[in-house]
């Protein structure tokens, strides 16, 4: 079923109907469409496996490389520091705890944790920054349901991949359940742009140029349809505090990067 609305679902109103109606339902959305809830992850599965070769450089390519400095300013706030041991969740080809891995040292640890085995392999293959990649652990599993103890790592994070997850209020609460209390949650993801002129003109290049790019490098149009869809379905930065602080985190905060495209949203376990 296709979703009946091609713009920014802004209205609080208008998406919790819309939640209600997909949890009576059992559906999930998936772009702009809407598929059986147990279904979802094979639909993010393939989506991943059609792009994972060439997924570094179409964000380099689309994002002009500016999600580099979004990521590298994403990690300063969450403040790790040297034998902290850090989870990435959804954490894809590595970007993230590649900087992360920077920051803990030899005495820290991280752990790059997806659904997505062939995004996995095709970070850790990769020659750039190899040393580090050996040193990051790799785990596939499920967001929802995490192979992890409870109180059992200083930071977690979450980059671009929050908005794929099935049930995004379970991933969070996953996220809570294994950190450590006073512990650190840092969640980057892509939003509305603030400016009316900015964010008409971010629509035509997302609905109309990435697509072809996708499918001219990529091979793959329908991927890059897909995620300036998700992006546009996802909740705005005061909503996801206000979800966050309803699973308990404290601090709450968030920040907007490059006139709003993309938040890095903060929050820590109560001690």
């Amino acid at each position: 079923m296709f979703f009946p609305k091609t713009v920014w679902l802004n209205d609080r109103m208008e998406r919790a109907r819309l939640i209600s109606r997909l949890t009576r339902e059992k559906l999930a959305t998936y772009g702009f469409y809407q598929v059986p809830e147990n279904e979802k992850v094979q639909y993010v599965r393939r989506h991943f496996n059609s792009v994972a070769e060439c997924y570094d450089l179409m964000n380099t390519i689309l994002s002009f490389g500016i999600h580099y400095l979004w990521k590298r300013a994403a990690i300063r706030s969450l403040k790790l520091r040297p034998g902290d041991r850090v989870l990435d969740v959804c954490g894809g080809t590595g970007d993230l705890a590649i900087l992360a891995a920077g920051q803990v040292g030899q005495t820290g640890e991280v752990i790059l944790y997806d659904i997505n085995r062939d995004m996995i392999l095709a970070g850790k293959t990769q020659e750039n920054h190899l040393a580090i990649r050996n040193q990051i652990q790799y785990i596939q599993g499920d967001i929802e349901t995490m192979s992890f103890p409870d109180n059992s790592v200083d930071a977690v994070m979450v980059g671009f991949g929050i908005r794929n997850v099935t049930h995004m209020d379970r991933g969070f609460k996953e996220l809570y359940r294994v950190l450590k209390p006073g512990g650190r949650m840092m969640c980057l993801e892509f939003s509305k742009p603030v400016s009316p002129v900015f964010r008409w003109l971010y629509d035509m290049y997302s609905f109309f140029i990435m697509p072809w790019l996708g499918q001219l490098i990529a091979g793959s149009r329908s991927a890059y349809i897909h995620l300036p869809e998700t992006i546009r379905l996802f909740p705005l930065p005061d909503e996801l505090a206000e979800l966050l602080e309803g699973i308990g985190f404290k601090d709450v905060s968030f920040t907007r990067l490059t006139n709003g495209i993309a938040v890095i949203h903060l929050g820590v376990k109560p001690e």
